[in-house]
């Protein structure tokens, strides 16, 4: 890469997705993602398991045997394995095409039933799950001057140095203005509008069902005041930057996400009472739903059946992991309902 001023997104993407960069170049990631961060997919199968009721679910209301699973950033493929091996213990389970949405190339020995493909798949039936894709969706950074004017933060390929641009203005200054209002110097933001259009493009993508994006969140009334930007190499966080050897993410304001989605469509609603009905959580709350609680099991099974009580214990064990406060447990759920009935309030 050269050494050279560049925005930040401009930067993160050629650092991320260029041709050496840190998700394409098996050189700088041989182990993917799964080598550098720890995901809610890595840390427990049970959270494969409750993609799998979700999907089998959303196929019940689709009246179908047959559906889509459409993984976008699938990384390895680990969630579509999981989801796999999940369904078939399960004799309800409708039959999946699933697809692996990445841009590395398909890693060797991975399940054949999994179509590997650069975008998502479009006029498909299912579930879209989308499992801390949008957080490595390159944005601009930028930051209230001395006079609290927002400005383009730019930054220096080589080491991560930073100075101060050209104001922003146009479509990225009316996103800020409405999702993330920069007034006092120094306060910092993540203008989201690519992830935005990312989102509903993804979404748009399907015929009908269920698109789930999961990631570490904010919403407007709680911005961090100098944003969320950092890099991850082999398992530690890293000061971000954008040379290709490290990965760079920053939270999402899944809040613009969802608007992104619903105002287009806010007046297609058709005369079955089908619409793009959306909901914004947390992980606690969507995979209790889902049947991942963390609750230990009774003492008495102990005694009963010893084997039988030491696996439940390492169940709640990854369920408490996975639902923690101040951890896994407070990634934020998106979720868009489309051509389903929407749920009652």
């Amino acid at each position: 890469m050269t050494d050279e001023w560049r925005g930040w997104r401009e930067a993160a993407q050629a650092a991320l997705y260029g041709d050496v960069g840190f998700y394409r170049s098996p050189a700088r990631s041989p182990k993917g993602p799964a080598g550098h961060f720890r995901t809610s997919v890595h840390a427990s199968p049970l959270f494969a398991g409750a993609v799998a009721r979700l999907l089998t679910g959303i196929a019940r209301e689709l009246n179908t045997g047959t559906v889509a699973l459409v993984d976008v950033g699938a990384g390895r493929g680990e969630l579509l394995t999981g989801v796999l091996a999940a369904l078939a213990a399960r004799p309800e389970a409708p039959d999946v095409t699933p697809y692996a949405v990445e841009v590395a190339a398909r890693p060797p020995g991975l399940d054949p039933r999994i179509e590997w493909c650069a975008e998502p798949p479009a006029g498909v039936t299912g579930l879209l799950f989308a499992n801390e894709w949008l957080d490595n969706v390159p944005v601009e950074v930028a930051e209230a001057d001395a006079e609290g004017v927002p400005r383009y933060v730019q930054v220096r390929t080589s080491d991560g140095a930073e100075r101060l641009g050209a104001p922003v203005t146009g479509v990225d200054a009316a996103w800020l203005e409405r999702w993330w209002p920069l007034s006092v110097p120094g306060e910092r933001a993540e203008i989201g509008r690519p992830r935005d259009a990312a989102w509903a493009g993804a979404v748009g993508s399907l015929a009908a069902g269920l698109a789930v994006a999961v990631d570490y969140a904010h919403g407007r009334d709680a911005r961090p005041p100098f944003g969320t930007l950092t890099g991850f190499r082999g398992g530690r966080e890293v000061r971000p930057v954008p040379d290709g050897s490290c990965d760079l993410t920053a939270h999402v304001a899944l809040d613009a996400c969802a608007a992104a989605v619903t105002e287009p469509v806010a007046e297609s609603v058709t005369a079955a009472g089908t619409d793009a009905s959306t909901e914004l959580t947390d992980q606690r709350a969507a995979l209790r739903r889902l049947g991942v609680g963390g609750d230990r099991p009774p003492l008495s099974l102990a005694t009963t059946d010893p084997a039988g009580y030491v696996r439940a214990l390492a169940a709640a064990g990854e369920a408490a992991e996975l639902t923690a406060r101040g951890g896994l447990g407070d990634f934020g759920w998106l979720l868009h309902r489309v051509g389903l009935p929407a749920l009652p309030p």
